[in-house]
């Protein structure tokens, strides 16, 4: 059975509680001949980012069978708004599913089971009776809600927001932006009086379609960045939700990373178990096997994303660092300090179809080479204001540095650099956080495939990084905590065997040329900071 078949997805649900039927758990041993002698059982990624949808389907040594990629569009109605549709959200992932499948010539009653990771913050609301949206969702990036935020931290709430949500007052989280469907949209206040509002980050989203409208939960890493759930007691905070406003029966029920949450419903084609879900950051921080404390990954994806790892410990950032949740797998909770780069892949992207300097994202390392430096250019990508360590939503983007003999290549490489730099933030405030220096960083996301970039944050940190053979750690991620769920891995130390490392890039430059860099990289920065004030 085709997916898309599926009569327009189902569009009305009846939920749990309201004559709806259990849900039929699947087959047990789920495998598929694929070579007439090995079986192996399949496990599908569903990869729900900020600018594409991707579908992964791997098999129990954690190779790669099939992958399947749907782009689609943001939209900015206002200055600072970043808005996606919720339905072509979920078409657009629904669609790789399907072409995943008939790529590997397999049906969803071969998957074991199904691991979800997803581009975090991004708010949804919908209607709990009908299963529509309501209204667009409001992405990550926006910043609609910086007047809310500063006021916030104006009235000193920030402070308890940090001591419960390990968070800051800011736009980027998931909360103000509930705040503000409620008091903009009429319909989402008269469902919410009528306790059939739901509210959902970008992961129940697809539980809730996934599912027909029975199940609506999220896990506790996706929780964590919503700054209104409290990481240290394990629940939705009382006192946050009653200054937003936000109703708790609204929310979604949260569960653990890597347990069995539901079952694909069965116009699907199979009951397939749902069994790994974590945000993105999280996911790729479990796929990179970054299990022991103080072992780092950073991803470079839409933006940049660093985390370390610092296990039962849910260490306050004294250095403009989030704390937030891991995962939780068995019931233990595994924490890490994070760094949030707003652009990363995005300024790649903006070079590329708002300035028209290359067709390619991968033409990119050949520009950057075939110029001996950046010829004094530097970009501050603070498109959507800055993240950690800074935080300031006013910032504004910045390119300075431009003369007469200013090309396109210098402008691609101080882009590419830029990315290193704002990643160099990071890892410093995260050292002086830890105590001590990461000897060596594992990068993965799609820009984690440019060898200038590698080698010039190696350069940059002065610290070693390590590339993995599959760079897709996000996807990766979600399939480990899946089938750690359903038996395909009986534990972690069987995961950390799996991944391999492809290639290593130690620092070659000399240390006092980067401080010369970095010095005229902190001036941009200082120019950029307040200019929307």
């Amino acid at each position: 059975m085709l997916l898309s078949n599926i009569p327009m997805l189902i569009r009305r649900y009846k939920i749990a509680g309201q004559d709806s039927k259990p849900l039929t758990p699947p087959c047990k041993g789920n495998q598929f001949d694929f070579d007439g002698k090995n079986m192996s059982k399949i496990i599908m990624a569903l990869d729900q980012g900020t600018s594409s949808s991707r579908t992964i389907l791997f098999d129990e040594k954690g190779n790669i069978l099939a992958t399947a990629n749907q782009a689609f569009p943001s939209h900015f109605p206002h200055a600072g708004w970043v808005e996606q549709d919720p339905e072509v959200i979920w078409q657009s992932q629904l669609a790789t599913m399907e072409a995943a499948l008939k790529q590997a010539s397999l049906k969803m009653s071969d998957i074991t089971a199904i691991g979800i990771t997803n581009q975090r913050e991004t708010t949804i609301a919908w209607n709990k009776q009908t299963g529509e949206a309501i209204g667009n969702a409001i992405v990550w990036q926006c910043r609609r809600t910086a007047d809310f935020c500063a006021e916030l931290k104006e009235e000193g709430f920030e402070e308890v927001i940090k001591q419960k949500t390990g968070l800051r007052a800011d736009p980027y989280f998931s909360g103000t932006k509930m705040r503000w469907i409620l008091q903009e949209i009429p319909e989402a206040q008269e469902l919410a009086q009528k306790g059939q509002l739901a509210f959902g980050t970008v992961d129940s989203w697809l539980i809730w379609k996934l599912t027909a409208g029975q199940v609506h939960v999220t896990d506790a890493s996706n929780a964590s960045r919503t700054m209104i759930y409290n990481i240290f007691d394990g629940c939705w905070d009382q006192e946050i939700l009653q200054r937003l406003e936000i109703p708790e029966d609204s929310l979604a029920e949260v569960r653990g990373s890597s347990e069995i949450v539901g079952y694909t419903h069965a116009s699907f084609g199979a009951s397939v178990p749902i069994a790994g879900v974590a945000g993105d950051q999280q996911a790729a921080l479990f796929g990179q096997a970054c299990f022991e404390k103080g072992m780092a990954k950073n991803t470079y994806g839409t933006g940049c994303f660093m985390l370390v790892n610092t296990r039962e410990e849910a260490r306050l950032s004294e250095h403009g660092l989030l704390t937030t949740i891991a995962w939780k797998v068995d019931g233990k909770v595994t924490y890490a300090l994070e760094g949030s780069v707003f652009m990363g892949g995005a300024l790649i992207q903006w070079m590329r179809d708002g300035l028209g300097l290359f067709d390619d994202a991968a033409e990119t390392e050949a520009m950057a080479l075939s110029v001996s430096d950046n010829g004094g250019v530097y970009i501050v990508p603070a498109f959507v204001g800055l993240g950690a360590p800074h935080w300031d939503p006013y910032a504004g983007g910045l390119m300075i540095g431009l003369t007469r003999d200013t090309n396109k290549k210098h402008i691609v490489r101080a882009g590419l650099e830029a990315i290193a730099y704002q990643s160099f933030d990071l890892l410093k405030s995260i050292e002086q956080d830890m105590g001590f220096k990461i000897q060596t960083l594992r990068v993965d996301g799609g820009a984690a495939a440019n060898d200038f970039l590698c080698q010039f944050q190696a350069d940059v940190l002065q610290r070693d990084v390590s590339r993995p053979q599959i760079i897709e750690t996000t996807a990766m991620g979600a399939a480990f905590l899946a089938g750690l769920a359903t038996g395909v891995w009986p534990n972690q130390a069987a995961i950390q065997e799996l991944w391999q490392e492809e290639r290593y890039f130690p620092p070659l430059a000399d240390s006092k040329d980067i401080e010369s860099l970095l010095d005229r990289w902190q001036e941009a920065l200082r120019r950029s900071k307040g200019w929307k004030q």
